[in-house]
């Protein structure tokens, strides 16, 4: 049996207040998450300044986006796994770093991005 589901403008305006649920806790619970969302708010703008045209502000403003991205997919993996048990796991563990670690790449990419846009000028 199919359940109902919204439809049109009403899915859309669940949608949204379900996103911005997920942001306030993440912004509530995760001091991770705010200190990089507070990095974005300074890099950002400066993207936005030092880019010499649309494309080149695009490539400096996406990677510090996604870093925000990538942080709140990785306190979804955390929450998930404590939420299954708080009792050492190798794979709860392992579940855990690899989260990590898709953070740490975000941060490569973005400083790559940057240095390599920016050496140019």
């Amino acid at each position: 049996m199919e359940r109902d589901k919204p439809r049109g403008v009403t899915r859309v305006l669940r949608a949204l207040l379900t996103s911005l649920k997920g942001l306030r806790g993440a912004f509530r619970e995760e001091a991770a998450f705010r200190q990089e969302l507070l990095a974005a708010l300074v890099a950002v703008p400066l993207a936005l300044w030092l880019g010499r045209s649309g494309v080149e502000r695009a490539l400096l403003v996406a990677p510090v986006l996604l870093i925000l991205v990538v942080e709140l997919v990785n306190s979804a993996i955390e929450a998930t796994v404590d939420r299954i048990g708080l009792e050492q796991h190798r794979l709860a563990g392992l579940a855990k770093d690899i989260g990590s670690a898709a953070v740490f790449m975000s941060f490569v990419l973005c400083a790559a991005v940057w240095v390599l846009l920016l050496a140019d000028h």
